[in-house]
This record gives C-alpha cells, sequence and structure tokens, in this order.
C-alpha cells in the first residue's frame, strides 16, 4: 500500500477530507492527530521529488517555493509540511 493509498483508507474510514499535493506520496510521512487531521510532509522528501523531475536544488526551491508553497490555501484539511532533522 502507498502512503497516499493509507491517508484515503484513513479518510474514507474517518468520513473526513484531506486534501494531498498531487505528485508527492513519497513525501507523506502522516497524519495530523487532530479531529479535522490533515496530511504531513516532509519538506526534503518534496525538495528530493522535484528534483528527480530534473530540476537543480535551486530551481526545485524555486518551484517549491512558488508552486507548492503558493498553491496551498488555509482551508479545512489543507495539507502540513514540516522540516526535520537531516
Amino acid at each position: 500500500m502507498t502512503n497516499r493509498e493509507w491517508v484515503d483508507e484513513i479518510a474514507g474510514a474517518m468520513e473526513v477530507e484531506m486534501l494531498a499535493l498531487d505528485g508527492f506520496d513519497d513525501a507523506i510521512i502522516g497524519i495530523t492527530a487532530e479531529d479535522t487531521p490533515r496530511v504531513v510532509y516532509d519538506e526534503a522528501r518534496i525538495i528530493e521529488a522535484i528534483m528527480r523531475d530534473g530540476c537543480s536544488y535551486d530551481e526545485a526551491w524555486d518551484h517549491y517555493g512558488f508552486n507548492v508553497l503558493g498553491s496551498i490555501q488555509p482551508t479545512g484539511g489543507y495539507p502540513v509540511i514540516v522540516k526535520t532533522p537531516e
């Protein structure tokens, strides 16, 4: 089972909507433990996924800042992106 399938299964069981970022399933590290759970992503894994698409490190950060962070709207169920120790 992929991380995204796991999230979808839990969302279905809880009858809630959890918004996920397309193309970053490998960056999912869990869900929040709250009444309205949200998908949690590892920021470094998102950058790695963007770089796998052919971007340099700096280009990946630019893409992340503009296209990923810029697309997140703070509504119910929006994803959480965390920095983790290296």
